[in-house]
């Protein structure tokens, strides 16, 4: 496997339906393009030292240059969801905000601890955060029903 400044590594998921990861390659550490690479992942901007496996493929663009939208049969897409957590006294709120797929979509969940409860804030945002992701699900469900109905004239009804 080579790679050059400026390409893009893909890790899939080690997990049966888990997300696929994709960063730009922003450092080589070796002329021939040899791993490892210095990465900078697109959902967290964070870099990191990869020293890539049987998952990950690399396409290939210049330096500066954009890459197209992966069109792959693995990749069709990417969709990006942002979450957003804030505390307030004994409530934690979760805004979920789908930024890059068809349209934008919000949903909030939020969380209360019981006055008795201790106070720990990463029980609260797991659990407001589930509920927002919960809720964008199925505002985006809804969303595929109505695109359904009105390509169609039938009311649909998306299960599971």
């Amino acid at each position: 496997m080579k790679a050059s400044v400026g390409d893009r590594l893909v890790q899939a998921s080690s997990v049966v339906d888990g997300a696929v990861r994709d960063g730009k390659v922003v450092e080589v550490r070796h002329p021939d393009g040899s791993p490892p690479y210095l990465v900078e992942w697109s959902d967290t901007g964070e870099r990191s030292l990869v020293f890539p496996g049987t998952d990950v493929h690399i396409e290939h663009y210049g330096e500066g240059e954009r890459p197209a939208p992966s069109v792959s049969a693995d990749v069709a897409s990417t969709w990006r969801v942002q979450v957003t957590v804030t505390h307030e006294g004994r409530e934690t709120l979760a805004q979920a905000t789908l930024v890059a797929g068809p349209e934008p979509l919000d949903a909030v969940g939020r969380a209360r601890r019981d006055p008795g409860d201790q106070a720990v804030p990463l029980i609260g945002d797991e659990v407001a955060v589930a509920r927002a992701l919960r809720h964008l699900a199925d505002r985006l469900t809804d969303v595929a029903e109505e695109e359904i109905e009105a390509r169609t004239g039938i009311p649909a009804h998306v299960h599971g």
